[in-house]
């Protein structure tokens, strides 16, 4: 209960102060730099990953991305999944300019490069491997993360596990405000396999997370509905079910139900226990995995532009993802 205040508390944080403008003084003439939002806050980069596909600005991922480092999103990557997925997205849209936005990221403090590393990774490009070697000598500190990246040691956004937690579901997402690309949508659909999950609380976790952030999403987006349409009759019995209910849910105005009986379902499966190994090393792995749950009621308040449960008001989405993940 404490994180869900402390969430809701920070909803009067995202408020921008009132500009007055002396009406005696001539206003100087609107130029194209002048109209751009600088990105100083969290959401003031949420919102321009939100609206990009309306009207693409590749050559402001650089000012993003130092604004996003100096707002400090990039401490726990665990919670910046969907700034690393759209920049995979921008970098894998634009292969002409690719190098060149990527080099003009730098300087970036060492702990920070992590980010950009796996959005090279995560770019799709079929020269990414080659992308990411020209820029070893910008980021020393990364070495054995490129090298393992380089190895195919690990895993590219298409490869990463959707069970790894909600740090892959936030790329995804973030490659689709980039893209529009149908490929991560899909991804995400496919988690919901586990939307009748009765044994692992995490993949129930995720399963409901995918629904709402669906739902969400496509209540203001018709592609995004028309494609899950589409995949409704072609999917399995269970995602073509869940699809189904979202569908019914967003044409009816009824999204606040797909958060609420996916909070109700997690609630059930910790209190019953999975039908499996009811057992204390259950709930010593459960408790704080269902910390997760709480991230999906916060993305009720309207605190984000989007439906990314994790991502609220920026450092404060690692909580949730943190949690998440069963601890060892």
């Amino acid at each position: 209960m404490r994180l869900a205040r402390a969430l809701i508390a920070t909803a009067g944080l995202c408020l921008l102060a009132p500009v007055t403008v002396d009406a005696a003084k001539p206003r100087p003439v609107a130029t194209a730099s002048a109209k751009q939002h600088p990105f100083t806050a969290p959401e003031h980069i949420l919102r321009f990953i939100d609206r990009y596909r309306a009207k693409p600005e590749p050559e402001r991922l650089p000012e993003l991305v130092q604004a996003a480092s100096a707002l400090g999103l990039f401490r726990d990557m665990e919670g910046a999944g969907v700034h690393v997925g759209f920049m995979a997205g921008v970098i894998g849209s634009n292969r002409d300019k690719a190098e060149s936005l990527i080099a003009k990221i730098f300087p970036l403090p060492p702990e920070d490069q992590v980010a950009v590393v796996r959005a090279i990774a995560y770019s799709g490009l079929p020269d990414w491997k080659e992308l990411l070697g020209k820029f070893v000598e910008r980021m020393p500190a990364r070495t054995v993360l490129i090298e393992r990246h380089l190895s195919s040691k690990l895993p590219t956004l298409e490869t990463a596990p959707m069970e790894k937690g909600p740090a892959v579901l936030d790329a995804n997402w973030g490659f689709y405000f980039a893209t529009g690309s149908p490929a991560p949508v899909d991804r995400i659909i496919a988690t919901l396999a586990w939307a009748k999950e009765a044994n692992d609380v995490e993949k129930l976790t995720l399963a409901g997370m995918a629904k709402w952030t669906l739902a969400n999403n496509a209540s203001r987006d018709t592609d995004l509905l028309r494609h899950m349409k589409e995949q409704a009759a072609i999917r399995g019995a269970v995602v073509s079910a869940a699809l189904k209910d979202i569908i019914e849910a967003v044409e009816t105005s009824e999204t606040a139900r797909i958060r609420k009986e996916a909070v109700a379902g997690i609630d059930e499966l910790r209190a019953k226990g999975p039908e499996k190994n009811r057992n204390l090393a259950w709930w010593a792995q459960a408790g704080t995995t269902l910390i997760a749950a709480v991230c999906i009621v916060a993305g009720a308040l309207g605190q984000v532009e989007f439906g990314l449960p994790c991502i609220i008001g920026g450092p404060l989405s690692t909580a949730a993802a943190k949690y998440l993940i069963p601890t060892k």
